[in-house]
This record gives structure tokens, sequence and C-alpha cells, in this order.
């Protein structure tokens, strides 16, 4: 049985947008998987703010923050979406 370890690391160098909160998260290349502390290392990231609309409710980016590397602790992710590869 997989784990959300495995999964993750099935998308290595891939691009990933990260959901920390309803209006904020990051988008990056996924660049390495920790089990302990539990997390992901995204590299060449933004961090991105979402908004959404009565008439749109489907969360868009509305500004991005140029970041280089950072580290997210599973333990504040809400969700991870892999994005189709160029």
């Amino acid at each position: 049985m997989a784990d959300i370890f495995h999964l993750a690391e099935r998308y290595l160098d891939r691009k990933v947008i990260v959901t920390i909160d309803k209006d904020h998260g990051f988008e990056g290349v996924l660049s390495a998987v920790s089990r302990s502390p539990p997390g992901v290392w995204l590299s060449a990231a933004d961090a991105v703010i979402f908004r959404s609309t009565l008439a749109n409710p489907l969360p868009q980016i509305v500004s991005r923050h140029k970041k280089s590397e950072i580290f997210i602790n599973l333990n504040s992710v809400q969700r991870m979406e892999i994005l189709p590869s160029e």
C-alpha cells in the first residue's frame, strides 16, 4: 500500500502547487521528500495568492512572489496538485 511519501516521490522534478489555506500556497518544482520532519522541498518556488468569486468559485492565482527554495511541512498542507508536464 502506497503512502503519501511514495506518491510524492513518484512526482519528483515535476511542477506542483501546494495549498496551505484557501488563500495561500506555493508553486514550484518538487525536489525532495522528507519523512522526518514530514515535508516537501520545492525549488524555483513562488508564493502564490488564490482568489475565488461567486461568478468563478474555482480559486485562481492572482499574485506571485518569488522564492528560491522552500521546505513545506506536510502538517500544514491542505492540497498538493501535480501540474501537467510541458
